[in-house]
């Protein structure tokens, strides 16, 4: 993982380029239906306005965020879509600035935390970079969702490595949420970013192997994309098994998306 501070110029420059997309749309395409089932681009703010504010309160009042959870752990996915209904019937400029002060005081409250500290989560406690970078996921998958929405390309930068090493650390996370034991052989992960370097995760020696663009990787694990409309490539049965399966968070899987759903992507 990179270093905190680096990890949060990068999320607050992937949040503005999602506020040049959204600040200027009317009421009208704000209710949007998104490639998210149930979803439009206004449920797509309010959830991110729900998981900054989360990390926010986590870094700043440990004891608080954990008796939060503890009493949302009851029923999570209710305490979730009240979060949700809390915002969606604000005006898009109210929404709009309740996600830009939210995600400002979460980044400002993260870099407060020491990096040899962690941060308490929904799963276990994390530094506080690797939550900054669940940030980032959370972010560059619900983004995608809105720039898909509105036909918008987004040019790929190397921002996303933050995504990827985050995905290589949490690659078990697709077995989990099917309750499958993940296995124990390690994988090699080759990936080629933006900007032409070449990412690597893993031993050189592992039969396991995924390749390809990093963006593509990026769009798999946060299944914003189907496996047969990226271009990578799995060598070894695991591996393979595990490109139908990844994902980046814990929970519910999702739809995911179809096969041939956007299939003009740039690449």
């Amino acid at each position: 993982m990179t270093q905190l501070q680096d990890v949060i110029s990068d999320v607050t420059a992937e949040a503005e380029e999602l506020d040049r997309l959204v600040a200027g749309l009317g009421a009208d395409r704000w209710a949007l239906p998104t490639p998210a089932p149930g979803w439009t681009i206004k449920h797509q703010i309010a959830h991110l306005v729900f998981v900054f504010r989360l990390a926010g309160l986590a870094a700043s009042d440990p004891e608080t965020f954990n008796a939060r959870v503890a009493e949302a752990g009851k029923d999570f996915n209710g305490a979730v879509n009240a979060a949700l209904a809390e915002h969606l019937g604000d005006p898009p400029e109210t929404l709009f600035a309740h996600w830009q002060a939210s995600r400002e005081a979460s980044l400002t409250a993260l870099a407060a935390v020491p990096e040899e500290q962690t941060v308490p989560w929904l799963v276990r406690p994390l530094p506080p970079v690797v939550l900054a970078c669940a940030g980032y996921m959370e972010l560059f998958g619900h983004g995608q969702d809105i720039a898909d929405t509105l036909g918008v390309w987004r040019e790929p930068t190397d921002r996303i490595r933050h995504l990827v090493g985050f995905a290589v650390l949490t690659k078990e996370f697709g077995y989990l949420a099917r309750g499958l034991t993940p296995p124990r052989e390690e994988f090699r992960f080759e990936l080629t970013s933006p900007s032409g370097e070449l990412w690597v995760f893993g031993p050189q020696d592992a039969e396991q192997r995924v390749t390809g663009p990093a963006h593509d990787f990026c769009l798999l694990v946060v299944r914003r994309r189907h496996r047969d409309d990226l271009a990578l490539t799995a060598s070894g049965a695991e591996a393979d098994r595990w490109l139908d399966i990844a994902q980046a968070y814990r929970g519910p899987a999702g739809e995911g998306r179809s096969p041939g759903q956007f299939a003009t992507t740039r690449r």
